[in-house]
């Protein structure tokens, strides 16, 4: 395909020289529009490239990580183009979220006016930077064409029974009236407003996504070596598996006898330490926490400890160290395996979304325990001898023991090694009826309530005779309201609930007086599918086609930050199983591949407006030209390692770009196209680097593979000043440099492939082969060694025998005259790489 307004007059030598990017970057923009370039044609005959990049959030403009990442994922998608694959690479915008609904409220706008205002403003920023997307696909998660089926999604999971209403607590930020998770709270605040967050009990809907975690986990095997090790290890801690034992403890209170006991479950993975409990602890949140206490004589100490657990989040409560807080509830659990009364704690490092909420406290083998122990004045006891150490003292320990030894202090199991104790002890109390062999994850299930106005609401009806009915499909979308039918700011609940109209409807099964529902879904729920609907862009009958999804997925390369290294890729993870499972798919994993790039910083920190180091992409675009900036970004590091704009040289990069273009200019005003007389180290350096560069790219090495396009530059300007080439040598060095460069300064390639008068667009040349026979070095540099001492080095052919290697060593000056007074004994002779006299004095 040629450029439409490539034509002959403009391939004439000198018609344009130079550099300067503010007159060539539009151009060319402009032509790959004219052409569809990038558009992504279902129908090709080429292999099918499925290139996606995690979407942005539109809030403001692009910034300098989007640049670096947005540059990652042009690379990938214009390389693999090269690479003679129909590429998709698509685009689109996270475009619910409570960054949108909070500007509103502060700005006193509609949060969809905001919201694609920004979208707009990151559209024209992209365009300006030249990023091959195929616009053709493009999306936002808050058009109902895209949340209709994100609903349609929820009620798929709903009647298969992965979705679930239960009462849960949460964290409450009162400020913006929403569920927050754990991982938006900052030491008690949240992170977007800073209010102080306090815990709520509320009535929320869920996603059993813990029915699938071994399957995240056994799946995970078909990602190695195709995900980075980090992620894999962080998604497999999140889910968190261990193995253990269920134990029943019995809970009786002040004088009440061992029969009249309730059973209490708790979840260990050391039931080896039985012996070891001195205490027993609930989360505050247990649900028969308040009657223990009322039983116990304790309800008003535990309500004035539950005002102060309110007021931090998950994450501060199980932290280690620190002052652990907790009640006595005044009533005792009875150990299985001893039979001794254990009091019983409310204490906030016990959260109930942990195992079973009840824990067995051994303060000798948990820090956390020893911790509350202490601060509490409980008993210690030691059940497990680390080996080889002097024996632990109970009274004086400040560190738990909380790995391997003998065991001690426990009846029948005393000197046995504590995995053969876990063992014996389990089965002993399996026997009995009192525990059980189980597995246990952290993970917990997906709460995706959420009590705000920007985002997708949740397709259920609330019938007082029908109960939760789910909305017709042919119903679908809701809709949401307009922002002026709503109170975005109520208080105790959901702004949907203000608006009446939007609320009372007539059940879909029995016609009566009913109220939709009032949640909106977490925006984790719009982003963990979006990528099934690049591959049926506009489809209104289905989210996605069966056959769209058997060309594209799953994803060949998924680009984006680390950052995202746990929830969405597990999240996406989780509902293209489900997914499966409903047989709407038939692939188990979404991304085959994963390159995850790092941070932009400035002088050591993120950029940030507050700190006064930000960087606008704008500005440097506006001084450099983009090609320049992409580069730059590209240039500073390895991909996955965090950079430093302080430590990056735009100037450095602009001027390389522009030495580049001046060889082409140089070379096609002089040219001799009647020259044949070559140059054969041009084009060995030619070879080289196609071979060299093309490995790179394949291991997202931009930064090596730059340098070696810039030394490829350099064998060029050598080779016409030093030995006059004007040939062809010259023309195809220039040429593969121009087609290399293209998936990262695309501009400036098709700039001179352009003025090399080459037909069609550098953007779909096709990558350049190499010749294996020219990377062959035809001679190679040999340290030559007397006695272990390098004393010169010579050049020889390749794969020179030893006599050759020796009579050229002997001839090298500084060789010869250590060996003037010597005999030699004998000569070392490693082929292309080494030689070495070994001599002793002459008799």
């Amino acid at each position: 395909m040629s450029p439409p307004a490539a034509g002959a007059d403009d391939r004439q030598p000198g018609r344009e020289r130079g550099y300067d990017p503010q007159l060539i970057e539009p151009r060319w923009q402009e032509r790959w529009e004219e052409a569809d370039l990038f558009t992504a044609d279902d129908a090709s005959e080429r292999p099918p490239f499925y290139a996606l990049h995690m979407f942005p959030y539109p809030s403001g403009d692009l910034h300098m990580g989007h640049v670096e990442a947005f540059s990652l994922a042009d690379a990938v998608a214009r390389y693999q183009r090269l690479r003679g694959y129909e590429v998709m690479n698509p685009i689109g915008w996270d475009s619910f979220g409570l960054p949108a609904e909070n500007a509103a409220i502060q700005r006193g706008v509609d949060p969809k006016e905001w919201t694609y205002a920004n979208i707009e403003t990151h559209v024209a920023t992209m365009r300006r930077l030249g990023f091959a997307w195929d616009w053709s696909r493009r999306l936002h998660t808050s058009d109902p064409e895209y949340y209709r089926w994100t609903q349609w999604i929820f009620l798929q999971l709903y009647c298969a029974g992965w979705a679930y209403r239960d009462e849960a607590l949460v964290n409450w930020c009162p400020s913006c009236s929403t569920v927050l998770a754990n991982e938006q709270v900052i030491d008690g605040h949240c992170e977007r407003c800073g209010a102080e967050i306090v815990k709520k009990p509320l009535t929320q809907w869920f996603f059993r996504i813990t029915e699938f975690a071994q399957r995240l986990l056994d799946d995970m095997a078909e990602l190695e070596g195709h995900w980075p090790d980090r992620v894999l290890t962080l998604q497999r801690n999140w889910i968190g598996r261990t193995e253990g034992a269920e134990v029943t403890f019995r809970v009786t209170g002040p004088g009440a006898s061992p029969d009249e006991a309730e059973p209490i479950v708790v979840y260990t993975t050391r039931p080896d330490t039985l012996y070891g409990a001195t205490f027993f602890v609930v989360a505050p949140e247990h649900p028969r926490a308040r009657e223990w206490a009322r039983a116990g004589g304790a309800e008003e100490a535990l309500d004035e400890f539950l005002d102060r657990v309110r007021t931090k989040s998950d994450v501060e409560r199980e932290a280690a160290g620190g002052e652990k807080d907790g009640v006595r509830l005044g009533v005792a659990a009875i150990n299985p395996v001893n039979g001794e009364r254990l009091p019983v704690f409310a204490a906030d490092y016990v959260l109930m979304g942990a195992g079973t909420g009840a824990i067995m406290a051994v303060p000798a083998h948990d820090q956390r325990d020893l911790d509350f122990a202490r601060a509490h004045d409980l008993p210690v006891r030691v059940v497990v001898q680390p080996e080889g150490e002097a024996p632990l003292d109970a009274a004086t320990m400040t560190e738990a023991a909380a790995g391997e030894g003998t065991t001690t202090n426990s009846g029948p199991y005393d000197g046995l090694p504590w995995p053969e104790t876990k063992q014996r002890l389990t089965a002993d109390l399996e026997a009995q009826g009192l525990g059980a062999f189980a597995v246990n994850y952290r993970l917990r299930d997906w709460l995706v309530s959420r009590q705000r106005f920007w985002g997708a609401p949740i397709p259920i009806i609330h019938c007082g005779g029908c109960g939760l009915v789910p909305v017709p499909d042919e119903e679908l979308p809701v809709q949401l309201p307009e922002p002026h039918e709503v109170d975005l700011r109520p208080e105790g609940e959901s702004p949907l609930a203000t608006s009446q109209d939007w609320v009372r409807v007539p059940c879909p099964e029995c016609g009566g007086a009913a109220t939709r529902d009032t949640d909106t879904m977490d925006t984790f729920v719009d982003s963990s599918w979006y990528y099934l609907r690049y591959c049926s862009p506009g489809r209104d009958d289905v989210a996605f086609d069966p056959g769209d999804l058997r060309r594209w997925m799953p994803v060949d390369q998924y680009t984006g930050g680390i950052e995202h290294a746990i929830l969405h890729l597990l999240y996406s993870r989780f509902f293209t199983k489900v997914l499966h499972d409903l047989g709407h798919v038939d692939f188990v994993e979404p991304f085959t591949r994963l390159k995850s790039q790092g941070m932009v910083l400035n002088q050591g920190a993120a950029m940030s407006k507050s700190k006064g180091n930000v960087v606008e992409p704008k500005e440097v675009v506006a001084q450099y030209g983009a090609d320049t900036l992409r580069a730059t970004m590209l240039f500073a590091g390895p991909i996955e390692d965090d950079i430093d704009w302080a430590d990056v040289s735009t100037s450095g990069m602009h001027k390389w770009l522009g030495r580049f273009l001046r060889l082409v200019d140089d070379h096609v005003v002089g040219r001799d196209e009647t020259d044949a007389s070559g140059d054969d180290a041009l084009r060995r350096a030619t070879h080289r680097a196609i071979a060299a560069v093309g490995e790179d790219f394949e291991g997202f090495k931009y930064n090596t593979a730059l340098a070696k396009l810039m030394a490829l530059t350099n064998e060029v300007g050598a080779a016409v000043r030093e030995r006059g080439a004007s040939g062809q040598d010259v023309e195809d060095a220039l040429a593969a440099t121009a087609i290399m460069l293209s998936p990262i300064a695309p501009h400036v390639a098709e700039e001179a492939w352009h003025r090399l008068g080459r037909d069609g667009f550098v953007a779909e040349a096709g990558w350049p082969s190499h010749d294996p026979a020219l990377l062959v070095e035809e001679t190679v540099d040999v340290p030559v060694q007397v006695d272990g001492k390098v004393r010169g080095t010579m050049t020889v052919g390749t794969a020179s025998d030893e006599e050759t290697a020796v009579t050229t060593a002997r001839e090298l000056d500084n060789v010869a005259r250590h060996l003037a007074e010597r005999e030699i004994v004998k000569t070392i002779w490693v082929p292309d790489r080494m030689l070495n006299f070994v001599t002793k004095p002459r008799e």
